[in-house]
C-alpha cells in the first residue's frame, strides 16, 4: 500500500485532459479529492479506485 497525506503531490497513470498528470491531494476520507496542479481542476475518486489509478507519491 502507498502512503500518502493531505496536502501530498501524486502521479497518475492516465495525465489529466489539460496534459498534466501530477495531482496534489485535497481530502482524504471514504473519497479522495485531488487537484491538477496545473489547471487546478478538482476530481473525486472513491478510494478504491484512486490506489488503483495512482502511480506514484512525489512528496508527502
Amino acid at each position: 500500500m502507498k502512503e500518502y497525506k493531505l496536502g501530498s503531490i501524486v502521479t497518475m497513470k492516465k495525465e489529466h485532459p489539460c496534459g498534466n498528470n501530477e495531482f496534489e491531494i485535497v481530502r482524504v476520507g471514504a473519497d479522495i479529492k485531488i487537484k491538477c496542479c496545473k489547471c487546478n481542476r478538482t476530481i473525486m475518486l472513491p478510494r478504491i479506485e484512486f490506489n488503483k489509478k495512482l502511480k506514484k507519491v512525489i512528496s508527502l
